[in-house]
């Protein structure tokens, strides 16, 4: 054998040894994850939670990249984006989801949970998991029930006590039909506006008032641009981590297992957050200037909720409304 045949076969071995070195071990896929709430909030932490089991149960093979603050755009550009497959995952409250999967419509009725304890039982029982498989009929896959909480109306008017003191402001809503009959009855105007404009629209007046959960009072800095806060409870609302069947149809049966388990992980971390926003953060929204009516007239909202709840009856179904309220 000659030398330089040797050599040859050394040089091939070689640039082949170099081209194996520089391939990756395993394909790795990289994913948007979307929220509209800032860093620290807890759909962040929710997300990151997501992100580090996702990571974590796939061996690194899938990761995602989380985007706050409405980096992404809001709530309903963010859903609609991973239904046409331009964004992989958004962490929403159910707000604008009924625009998408109509049969979501029912959990946004006012009043209709009793507590945390309740809303909790419904959604992670048999009616909120037969929900949640309405979701690929739309071209959606909800992962699981996450939380964002009972809402609470601030402005900058006047304190709430009764409905009568809420009718009359302009408040800002999300664009949901279910939550604006509703508050219409209280003598509300309703203004449905994105949530990235909202800010700004309290601070500059355009609307007196905006209703929210604690922890996104909290995480928005809304303290900054309203003076009264009423618990009034009105409404729970909860959050849903989606994605699509893009996603979740090219995936083995172990790694559908990571994405769900890493679903329960974050409503896990998502919810202990609202637990401890809705503990510490009145207190703290009171430090920081707010007038805070505790003990509100429910009556009065329930006596004005007679007309949207024979409408809700209709569209909805008055068994599937007492079903969910009859959970214990």
């Amino acid at each position: 054998m000659s030398k330089t045949f040797l050599n040859k076969k050394w040089a091939i071995a070689l640039a082949a040894s170099a081209v194996f070195a520089t391939l990756p071990t395993q394909a790795q896929t990289v994913l948007k994850m979307g929220h509209v709430l800032a860093k620290g909030s807890h759909y962040d932490i929710g997300a990151n939670v997501f992100c580090e089991n996702l990571d974590k149960n796939t061996q690194g093979r899938y990761k995602c990249q989380v985007y706050p603050a409405s980096a992404l755009g809001g709530e309903r550009e963010q859903v609609e984006a991973v239904q046409i497959g331009t964004q992989d995952l958004v962490i929403t409250s159910t707000g604008p989801v009924g625009n998408f999967v109509p049969e979501m419509k029912i959990v946004d009725i006012p009043f209709l949970f009793r507590d945390y304890d309740h809303a909790r039982k419904v959604l992670d029982g048999k009616i909120g998991q037969d929900m949640l498989a309405k979701f690929p009929n739309h071209g959606l896959v909800a992962l699981a029930w996450s939380e964002n909480g009972f809402r609470h109306m601030t402005n900058n008017k006047r304190p709430i006590v009764s409905a009568a003191d809420a009718s009359g402001l302009k408040m800002r809503t999300m664009e949901n039909k279910v939550h604006m009959e509703g508050y219409r009855a209280f003598g509300i105007q309703p203004t449905p506006m994105a949530f990235p404009e909202v800010f700004g629209a309290l601070q500059q007046g355009v609307v007196d008032g905006q209703e929210n959960p604690i922890p996104v009072i909290l995480a928005s800095k809304f303290s900054q641009v309203q003076k009264h806060l009423s618990l009034t409870g009105h409404v729970y609302s909860p959050g849903l981590i989606i994605t699509s069947p893009r996603i979740m149809n090219k995936l083995s049966e172990a790694d559908k297992k990571a994405f769900y388990d890493a679903a329960a992980k974050s409503v896990a971390a998502t919810r202990k957050k609202v637990n401890d926003d809705e503990a510490n953060g009145i207190a703290q929204l009171e430090r920081e200037g707010m007038q805070v009516v505790k003990k509100v007239n429910s009556a009065s909202f329930n006596d004005g909720l007679k007309g949207p709840y024979a409408n809700y009856a209709k569209e909805f179904g008055a068994d599937k409304i007492a079903a969910i309220q009859a959970v214990k």
